[in-house]
Formats: structure tokens, sequence, C-alpha cells
């Protein structure tokens, strides 16, 4: 059975000479991925997951499959929940495109309200507090430590993050938009010191992360990892706050856990990473309204695939309209004491 995006036979090539001893491959397109496609293969009772990049890739360093096979093999056992890594391969005559492919984690990824609301009041509270335990268990670990001390620059990561997503925003623009560059603007004009240098995840959220079957607190895998770097900290922090706003709702397809009003509030969340990390947060207006350009440009990005016809699945037509909405929140952000 054909599978879009994948050249399954080929796949089985490769398979068969890097994991032998595996038998025949099936593949499914598995929800969620609004950026890199992702698909579950298995092949007798071995089970692996496989991303690619999307059909239609207008932002280049977006979806980067080495980059997010690199950082999860460094960390597979050293603290932060990943998946078990299995194979990488940049060769296009495979698929058709770059990827990676690492072990199924067993357990269950909350995307929607629906799915968070099968959760008390408690639990999705634990659950939430568990994750920036994560998050501040990934900044603790020493780049050098664990082979990525080259993973990135963190001197400049501030200025050269303004810099690489309004670069994104001219390449995936499908409009003009005012608040957008007032927005960058502002940020470019601000741009404060980075607080430190740490491994950062670059898409951290609630439904880029396998939780226990019964025990949503228990963080299984962090996934997602293809904006991975070296840089500030409290970017991902700021990233993570800004994807609770209602505004990013419709970029996840409406309905999304992660802007579920039941998660505890930014300043909660910010106090939470505080005490698990011991890092002071500083500059806060400043690394939220990054945070909120980034997510906007993101979200022009899936919206210019759609508009050009290389979205695969459902629930992009709604992308666009989050666009402005995201851009006026992060000049708002920018304008808080």
């Amino acid at each position: 059975m054909a599978v879009q995006g994948l050249d399954l036979p080929k796949l089985q090539a490769y398979v068969d000479e890097h994991v032998p001893g595996t038998g025949p491959l099936s593949a499914e397109l598995l929800h969620g991925g609004r950026s890199n496609l992702t698909y579950r293969i298995a092949a007798g009772d071995r089970t692996w997951v496989l991303r690619r990049p999307p059909l239609g890739g207008l932002t280049p360093s977006a979806h980067d499959m080495k980059r997010e096979y690199t950082v999860v093999a460094a960390l597979y056992g050293h603290g932060v929940p990943v998946a078990r890594p299995i194979a990488q391969s940049e060769d296009p005559e495979v698929i058709g495109a770059p990827f990676a492919i690492v072990e199924f984690v067993p357990g269950r990824t909350i995307r929607t309200v629906e799915e968070l609301d099968t959760l008390s009041d408690a639990e999705v509270h634990d659950c939430a507090f568990a994750l920036v335990d994560a998050l501040a268990a990934l900044h603790a670990v020493d780049p050098g430590s664990v082979g990525l001390g080259s993973f990135g620059r963190p001197q400049g990561y501030l200025g050269r993050q303004v810099r690489r997503w309004y670069d994104q925003w001219t390449r995936v623009s499908t409009r003009p938009l005012p608040d957008l560059e007032a927005l960058h603007t502002r940020l470019a004009e601000s741009t404060p010191e980075e607080s430190g240098a740490s491994i950062v995840h670059g898409d951290f959220r609630i439904d880029n992360a396998i939780v226990g079957d019964t025990d949503a607190s228990e963080i299984r895998a962090l996934v997602d990892w293809e904006m991975s770097t070296l840089g500030d900290p409290l970017s991902d922090l700021a990233l993570h706050v800004a994807y609770s706003d209602p505004a990013f709702d419709p970029v996840l397809s409406g309905g999304a856990a992660a802007t579920s009003t039941r998660l505890p509030a930014g300043d909660e969340l910010v106090a939470r990473y505080t005490k698990a990390s011991g890092r002071e947060v500083v500059n806060w207006p400043f690394y939220l309204g990054l945070a909120y350009f980034k997510a906007a440009v993101i979200a022009e990005g899936i919206h210019a695939r759609f508009v050009a016809g290389q979205t695969v699945g459902e629930g992009f037509e709604t992308v666009g309209g989050a666009v402005p909405d995201l851009a006026a929140a992060g000049l708002r952000s920018t304008m808080e004491p």
C-alpha cells in the first residue's frame, strides 16, 4: 500500500542493510506533525518512528533531520527523556528526502482539549510542571559532556534568532503584515545579552512529549528536535509560554491541549522553571516577544505550504489566520514592564 511521502520499497532496502533481521515493513502517517512528516513503521514485533521534511520545504533550517537525530542520539541515556536512536540518512535517493528513525515509545501524546480533559485538575497541573522540570533537566546538561560542544554558537544567539526568523519571514510570507515588521524592529533594537548557554529544544510544548499511559506526569520522551541547538535557555521557556496563548490554537487545528486554560498560567510556569533550574528569569518581555515572533513565522510557513498545495493531512486551512494575532501579541508583550 502506497504511503504519501515514503518510497516503501527503497526504505525496505535501506532498513535491511542498516537494521538487519527486521522483515517486511509496513508504514502509516501518524497524526500530528505540523512541520515535518511523522510515520509509524513496523517490521515484525519491532516498531519505529520515521520523520522526514515536509513535501514543500520553504524554510531550509527548520527541517533538519541530521540535527534532530544528532541531539537525540547524544541525549539518550543522559537524564533527558528521548527515544532510542536507530538510524539516520541524508541520501535523498532512499525515500526522496533526508530522514531519521528512532524507536517507538509507548505512551500517549496529549494534543487535544478532549485528551487533556481525561485528566483531573491535579493531573493536568502535575503534567505541566513535569514538562517544565524536563525542560530544566535538558538545560542542565553540559553540552560538551554529551558530545554537543560544537552543536551551536551560544554567544550572539538572540541576535541571530531575530535575524534568522526575519529571513525566514521573507522566504515564506504570503502577505504584508505591519505588526510583524514592527515586532522585528523592536526586537532588533532591544536585543539583550544572553542569559546563559545550554542545549535548547526550540519547539517545546505539551504535544511534543510522550507521557505515561496512566500517569501523565511521567515524561517518557520529548520529541520533535529539528530546531534544537545551543542557545539561550530562556528562549525555550518563553516559546513554551507563547504556545499556551489561544492565538496559537488555529496553528494546531483548533481545540489544542497546548492552549487550554486548564494548564497553569505563564507566570506559574516561569516560577516552576526558576525553582527547578535555579536560573533567574531576566528581560522577559524581550524573550516573550521573540517567542511570538518565531511562532508567527512558523505559522506563516505552514500556511504558505498549504496555499501551495504541499501539505499532507487535514486542518491546515486555519493556520494563516493565526499569524496576525501572534504578531500583535508579540508587540504587546514587548511593552510589558
